[in-house]
């Protein structure tokens, strides 16, 4: 089934940056071999964030963080795992990476076991669950107040396509 929360916010989206600008154009960056001294770069206008749409936000956050936590415990269980800090590199207070997951003496057969794809096979109850609050947390920013964990892929879709139609004209 196709869940809500699979699709990504269109805030989400990164534009490519633009096409490098030929000599004396306005749009090329100051430092850059075509800037003119003094150039004014035109600056992003300011977006306001609704308390509603900010706790919206906050919501599917929590509940894709909920999700990631449980997939992370049931992947690296912490009784067959160490956690490693990596290494960080010079002229930093903190490492970047994250750390490194090793299995435990005797668990490395098991853990080996621990996949995405053997995970989602399985499909337990709590990773159903964990899901569908996602995905009604992504609905209820669609505002789509009627949305159930039952609606067809086909409703699903036809929304997102009337909303994707309605945001491009």
């Amino acid at each position: 089934a196709l869940g809500v929360g699979a699709i990504s916010k269109r805030e989400a989206y990164e534009p490519p940056p633009p096409a490098p600008a030929r000599p004396g154009e306005p749009n090329a960056q100051p430092g850059e071999p075509n800037a003119r001294p003094n150039q004014r770069i035109p600056q992003p206008a300011q977006r306001t964030t609704s308390p509603s749409l900010r706790e919206t936000a906050s919501h599917i956050a929590q509940a894709a963080k909920r999700l990631n936590d449980l997939r992370e415990a049931w992947l690296n269980p912490p009784e067959w795992t160490d956690r490693v800090p990596e290494v960080i590199p010079l002229g930093m207070d903190k490492s970047p990476y994250p750390d490194r997951i090793l299995p435990k003496p005797g668990h490395e057969k098991d853990l080996a076991e621990r996949t995405l794809t053997k995970l989602y096979n399985v499909s337990p109850a709590w990773l159903d669950a964990a899901h569908k609050t996602l995905d009604a947390a992504v609905a209820q920013a669609y505002g789509w107040s009627d949305y159930t964990a039952d609606m067809l892929d086909e409703e699903i879709l036809k929304r997102l396509l009337a909303l994707n139609l309605a945001r491009s004209a």
